[in-house]
């Protein structure tokens, strides 16, 4: 019987938490979902958490579709390329120690013309006071500045709050600040 539902019709009963609705919704585009999640992420592993936070996203947000805006289907694609597409994102470049980072950084013998606006001394100094950081302002401040990342992009990654990301960066800039300005 629920075979035979519209897709809107299956989705209102998602939304109101009918199992059988929700049976039938799930069936109706698991493949879809999976199908082009996993070529975004390229893992299948990964592709079944994602299709699976796709679904429990749709069911959350089931009383904001709007059927004017576009078909079912189109909705909870739109929702399954996002979430890929993040999480694509927060793999692109994992997180390295700043220890690593620091020891990539070095001047090439005789060093280049970007290497010219500090001197080694300088450098040194200021990978010795990143590594003094507390790792929680270490960590984030790293991401941000070495691998670009946003502080939203950490506070995903790392499961803090937006706030303290922000909070730890620029104490951790404020500090180096302080420890670059005094005299050796």
């Amino acid at each position: 019987m629920s075979s035979t539902l519209s897709d809107e019709a299956l989705l209102a009963g998602l939304a109101a938490g009918q199992p059988e609705a929700a049976t039938a919704f799930i069936r109706r585009f698991q493949a879809r979902v999976y199908g082009l999640v996993i070529t975004i992420v390229r893992d299948e592993g990964t592709a079944e958490d994602v299709a699976q936070e796709a679904f429990t996203r749709a069911w959350r947000h089931a009383g904001s579709y709007d059927a004017r805006k576009g078909r079912v289907s189109t909705w909870l694609l739109s929702i399954a390329r996002n979430l890929a597409i993040d999480v694509v994102r927060m793999k692109r470049a994992e997180p390295r120690d700043p220890e690593f980072v620091a020891a990539r950084l070095q001047p090439l013998s005789g060093g280049g013309p970007a290497d010219q606006g500090s001197p080694p001394d300088e450098r040194r100094r200021l990978r010795e006071q990143i590594g003094k950081l507390p790792e929680d302002q270490r960590r984030p401040l790293f991401l941000a500045a070495y691998l670009g990342r946003t502080a939203r992009e950490i506070s995903d990654l790392d499961g803090v709050p937006l706030g303290t990301v922000k909070t730890r960066i620029r104490s951790a800039m404020l500090k180096l600040h302080d420890s670059m300005e005094s005299p050796a």
